[in-house]
């Protein structure tokens, strides 16, 4: 698949942070029985490449690796079993780490400016971030007109209430959202919660 196709899979792709390796595998099985497959697991936690490496294994899951700052994380990533990047924002070095190792990136942008640079730079597929401090919908509609090449997965302070309007936006692929991995429930290990969780996740672009 390509990180286009991974995109387009997902009505919201779940970032997540690991405390406990225990809870890596029911949290991947819970999330991709209520329809969220493509999982971004951060590397916030030290816990963040063993999950990967568990999460990969399940069943359906399409696991990538989210806050990669550092151009040593992506082959240590994708030696763990991710398939996909994600990062906050873009440099020489992120760059050319992602060539190198060959995991495919999807870069953090906040501005015209570095919308401009990431597509100079050959990448098509952006998140935007962080999204509601950016301009939000606002912003996705009035950058679709000038560079209509570009897809973006929009990250950053957006809620099940306000996913909808983001996905409607047409160079909108995916969001991503932290709400459907609450830490409570996770620690409580509640995976059936995280089940209807992903459920409601996966029709909103229905």
């Amino acid at each position: 698949m390509t990180l286009l196709d991974i995109m387009r899979s997902a009505s919201v792709i779940p970032v997540i942070a690991i405390d406990d390796p225990e809870h890596a595998v029911p949290l991947a099985k819970a999330l991709v029985a209520g329809g969220i497959r493509v999982l971004e697991v951060t590397l916030r936690t030290e816990h963040g490449l063993g999950a990967i490496r568990a999460m990969s294994q399940v069943e359906g899951a399409i696991v990538g690796v989210g806050t990669l700052t550092q151009p040593e994380e992506f082959a240590a990533s994708r030696d763990a079993g991710a398939v996909f990047g994600v990062s906050p924002g873009l440099t020489p070095a992120l760059i050319e780490a992602s060539r190198k190792s060959g995991l495919p990136l999807l870069p953090g942008v906040m501005t015209p400016s570095e919308v401009l640079l990431a597509r100079e730079a050959g990448f098509r597929q952006l998140k935007l971030f962080p999204a509601v401090p950016a301009g939000g919908v606002g912003m996705l509609n009035a950058i679709a007109g000038p560079l209509p090449d570009v897809t973006f997965c929009p990250t950053g302070g957006i809620s099940i209430e306000t996913a909808p309007k983001f996905l409607a936006c047409k160079n909108v692929a995916c969001v991503g959202g932290s709400w459907l991995t609450p830490k409570d429930v996770i620690a409580a290990g509640d995976w059936g919660r995280i089940t209807e969780l992903a459920k409601a996740a996966a029709t909103l672009r229905q």
